[in-house]
């Protein structure tokens, strides 16, 4: 931050400013106990300011010490709602200061304060209750500024003031419009809160669900500024050292990225083992199905025999017993050769219908191997 001096000599900080040629004084807005205020147009492109003149000839050294902080601070403020400050001339000769700032078309709040006394309003709402001001003022100001950017409107509006003083002591005034969310309404109806102890603080409007996050966002602006500028402060000068910070910044990338990279491994991992608990799973399905097919398998069959066999001995029993077996001649026991049976009707259907039903069985059989055969084939493939 550079610094002005009001002393003359080596110690000096020369600025270079400029000179109070460069400006023409067009007219004097107001004068105080060390100087005044006169409205000036730059001559070099006719933008209007105004310019405080301060003899600082006859101040103390402690009222130029102050001066002087009012000039560095006025430097350093830069906002839309701050008057801005565009420069100083010093004249070290008749010992005047010259602080060049912006133009406030509006007036100034001197102006304005007389405006008021002249038509005799009094100086806010605790002098209408006839409080003592502290801060929590300031926040019912806050709250008054508010509601007339929402609602386009002052909260108290009247065509007089004592009626005005009158609505301000109630302390009534309309919802802000319904477009603006209930929250916000609830905001600014504490702020306005007759009662001072009832109004919030800075603090814990900071704090409000409303503007915290934006509070957040400008504490994390704030912060990624003042750590750019403290390395900015510390960036090597050499350009070894640059190189050095280089492959360090570099290297921190690297850790960051194989740190990505052993995390999404791990979730690999979890995934395969998942993986594996479900194969497991589904093998064992696959065996009882497989077993519970064999054991189907093997109960049909034994079903289709005992069947077949009560199918036989039903057939044999249905023989009628009256009928003799016929021998050929010379056939007999005493000629040495084996006896030759004759089959009768009843025994040679029972043949044919057994060998069907092996025929049918052997088809079934087939299918049913066509059938569940592929099934683990297919499940083997999907493991």
């Amino acid at each position: 931050m550079q610094v002005i001096s009001l002393k003359s000599g080596p110690a000096a900080v020369c600025m270079m400013p400029s000179k109070t040629e460069d400006y023409e004084v067009m007219l004097t807005i107001g004068c105080g106990s060390y100087g005044k205020c006169q409205k000036i147009r730059r001559k070099s492109d006719g933008k209007i300011l105004v310019w405080k003149v301060l003899d600082y000839g006859t101040m103390a050294e402690a009222e130029k010490q102050m001066l002087v902080s009012e000039v560095n601070l006025l430097r350093e403020l830069k906002h839309p709602n701050i008057v801005r400050y565009y420069d100083r001339i010093i004249d070290r000769t008749n010992t005047t200061l010259y602080i060049v700032m912006e133009h406030c078309e509006g007036g100034d709040l001197a102006s304005l304060i007389n405006r008021c006394i002249k038509d005799r309003v009094t100086n806010g709402k605790e002098q209408i209750n006839r409080m003592s001001y502290n801060e929590k003022s300031d926040i019912w100001s806050l709250g008054c500024l508010l509601y007339e950017l929402c609602a386009l409107s002052p909260p108290f509006t009247a065509y007089n003031q004592t009626e005005l003083a009158v609505k301000i002591r109630e302390g009534r005034f309309r919802r802000i419009p319904y477009r603006y969310s209930d929250d916000l309404n609830t905001l600014l109806s504490k702020m306005l809160n007759l009662k001072d102890y009832l109004r919030p603080s800075v603090e814990s409007i900071l704090q409000n669900s409303l503007i915290s996050g934006y509070v957040a966002q400008e504490q994390k602006r704030l912060q990624e500024k003042q750590r750019r500028r403290s390395v900015d402060v510390e960036q090597p000068k050499h350009p070894e050292s640059a190189l050095l910070a280089e492959l360090r910044l570099k290297e921190q990338i690297l850790r960051e990225r194989e740190q990505a990279l052993k995390e999404r491994e791990q979730r690999l991992e979890q995934r395969e083992q998942e993986l594996c608990v479900r194969e497991q799973q589904t093998n064992e399905k696959l065996a009882r199905a497989e077993s519970l097919l064999k054991a189907y398998n093997l109960i049909r069959q034994q079903r289709a025999l005992s069947l077949l066999s009560t199918s036989d001995t039903e057939n044999e029993e249905n023989i009628s017993p009256g009928k003799k077996r016929v021998h050929f001649a010379g056939d007999g026991k005493e000629n040495g050769k084996p006896e030759r049976r004759l089959i009768t009707k009843p025994q040679e259907h029972c043949i044919v219908k057994r060998h069907q039903w092996a025929n049918m069985r052997i088809q079934a059989l087939g299918e049913e191997e066509k059938i569940c055969s592929p099934k683990p084939r297919e499940m083997q493939g999907i493991r």
